[in-house]
């Protein structure tokens, strides 16, 4: 067997459970909650009063304005300087939740948007509160508009996990770099974790077509070809 095909099989291990443990639950938890902030963040915005939705706006702006990686420097390296530590785990979900929060609060907004306005109008002509009207008749039309490219910013998310590993969480990349500081192997190592990416990327996609499917949207997509 050849030396790199050894050295991959013996890395597989080690790497696989660093995505299993590390990476897979932090884009989870990150992408929930921050799909939870950007409900929110776009609900203030487009229904809330101006000053909160200004607010809002300015935390969509800074975000989206700066690099992740920064960000996260900022909350693990820069925060204990003012007394505020927070493990790396920890540091990691509040960035990659933040950020996808401001992300995912621009599709939201634009998902709830797209609503026609006789949605609302019909609603209130039954007696629906606003937030009846919101809960019970947009937000299911607009999750069919939604799911595409949120499905696109979960993807993004498992790839971006990767720069976890500048703040010390043990996750796939991170755990290649140990390995390749052992081996000094650092192309077989890291074309070995991109390809693992590669796989949770594609298994991601096939889901994400089955998930549209379900909600009607994938035929539409496919037919115009985007």
């Amino acid at each position: 067997m050849p030396p790199w095909l050894q050295l991959m099989l013996d890395s597989a291990v080690p790497l696989l459970t660093a995505a299993v443990t590390f990476t897979v639950p932090l884009a989870i938890l990150s992408f929930v909650f921050g799909l939870c902030i950007g409900f929110v963040v776009a609900a203030v915005r487009l229904f809330g009063p101006k000053w909160l939705a200004w607010i809002a706006a300015t935390y969509v702006w800074f975000i989206r304005g700066t690099p992740l990686l920064v960000q996260l420097f900022v909350i693990f390296y820069g925060l204990p300087s003012v007394g505020i530590l927070i493990d790396a785990f920890p540091a990691a979900l509040i960035g990659f939740s933040l950020s996808v929060g401001a992300y995912t609060s621009e599709i939201i907004r634009a998902a709830l948007g797209s609503i026609p306005r006789g949605q609302w109008e019909a609603a209130y002509s039954i007696g629906m509160t606003r937030g009846q009207a919101l809960r019970r008749t947009v937000v299911p039309q607009a999750v069919r508009v939604a799911i595409p490219p949120l499905s696109n910013s979960f993807i993004s998310l498992v790839k971006d996990t990767s720069l976890a590993a500048a703040i010390t969480v043990p996750e796939l990349f991170q755990q290649a770099q140990r390995i390749v500081a052992v081996t000094y192997e650092p192309l077989i190592l890291y074309i070995e974790a991109a390809l693992i990416y590669l796989v949770l990327s594609s298994v991601l996609s096939v889901l994400q077509r089955r998930l549209e499917t379900r909600f009607g949207r994938y035929g539409g997509y496919g037919e115009t070809g985007v």
